[in-house]
């Protein structure tokens, strides 16, 4: 019988004594997803490809502010949201112990000013994406920075501007036929 004790001293542990100290985890782990609000450009690109909509995205009531919100209670470790984010503003930790006392801890969530157009006041957009489209045009230079001003504008203005450019354009020169 001692003998048997021998050899099981010999092999050693078969488990990881995980509760007790930290666990090593493999490259490419997925865990809890952190938000970088100061990269976000509240886009809404994770929102749409979160297949357990544990990502959601809404307006206040008086449209002033975009509210970006993640339930981590709903969240399946999917990788999609790191995987759609254009600026790289959600990434995958390893930290998956999540365990609370208190279920409104098991979520996230942040505001984002809203953009108002500069004719008639209305919000159409984040402010954030709009400068984000801002820098973006002006980067690639060439017509497309032409219409840079056309993003301060909300949708329905800029279709009054494109009109009335359109009009001002067909009109003959010179006034005569």
């Amino acid at each position: 019988m001692f003998k048997l004790f021998r050899e099981i001293g010999k092999a050693g542990d078969a488990t990881v004594g995980y509760p007790f100290e930290p666990l090593d985890l493999p490259d490419g782990f997925r865990g809890k997803p952190e938000h970088n609000e100061k990269l976000c450009i509240v886009c809404g690109a994770c929102a749409i490809a979160c297949p357990a909509n544990a990502i959601t995205m809404e307006l206040d009531d008086e449209q002033a502010y975009q509210t970006w919100d993640i339930s981590y209670g709903r969240c399946i470790f999917c990788g999609r949201c790191q995987e759609v984010c254009p600026v790289f503003a959600i990434k995958l930790t390893k930290d998956f112990e999540l365990a609370v006392l208190n279920k409104a801890d098991l979520s996230e969530s942040c505001a984002y000013e809203t953009a108002k157009c500069k004719r008639c006041g209305k919000p159409y957009a984040v402010a954030k994406e709009v400068e984000y489209a801002r820098k973006v045009l002006t980067s690639v230079g060439g017509p497309a920075a032409a219409d840079v001003e056309m993003l301060d504008l909300c949708l329905a203005c800029r279709r009054k501007a494109d009109a009335l450019t359109f009009q001002e354009q067909a009109r003959p020169k010179g006034g005569a036929r």
